[in-house]
């Protein structure tokens, strides 16, 4: 398949697939960098997910088996299948952040957004999701909101001020 050629996919559309190709292209096509290739390509569809016609898409760029895309997509935490929303809220639930507070600052956010882990806003704007340790023990407790760390956040105040920055 060439990279203008999208089979008819309803997601990919020519302009996603290009965005795509240049992802690919950028990492050489290396089977060995499939994750930051998901990632990247994750970042530039709404809703922050690998749908099942990108996912096959980079299957066949790539000639690498699908099976092992979806391997590489449920493994990790920060990659997903399933739409999510603009701004995926990351909770880190090591046994850091739970001994620093991670149970307040999931109340905080639970309180100011009105969604429980698992869930989105109603407008699509914010999802939350415990995820395994992504390294910010130092700054904990800790949430990872599409992929940038903010730590220290300790008072509904400091998680209120983080999330006015994704509006």
């Amino acid at each position: 398949m060439n990279s203008t050629e999208t089979k008819g996919f309803g997601i990919l559309t020519k302009d996603l697939a290009t965005k795509i190709d240049t992802i690919i292209n950028y990492y050489q096509s290396d089977s060995t960098k499939l994750v930051g290739i998901l990632l990247d390509i994750q970042d530039v569809i709404p809703k922050q997910y690998i749908p099942r016609e990108v996912a096959s898409y980079v299957s066949e760029r790539m000639n690498i088996p699908l099976s092992k895309i979806y391997d590489v997509i449920s493994f990790y935490a920060a990659l997903s299948d399933v739409p999510r929303a603009d701004y995926v809220i990351q909770l880190c639930d090591s046994v850091v952040c739970k001994v620093t507070g991670n149970t307040d600052l999931r109340d905080a956010i639970s309180s100011i957004l009105g969604i429980n882990e698992g869930e989105a806003t109603a407008d699509g704007k914010y999802w939350l999701e415990y995820t395994p340790c992504f390294g910010a023990c130092d700054v904990s407790p800790a949430i990872r909101i599409n992929g940038k760390v903010h730590g220290y956040l300790t008072s509904k105040d400091s998680v209120k001020a983080v999330l006015d920055q994704y509006q």
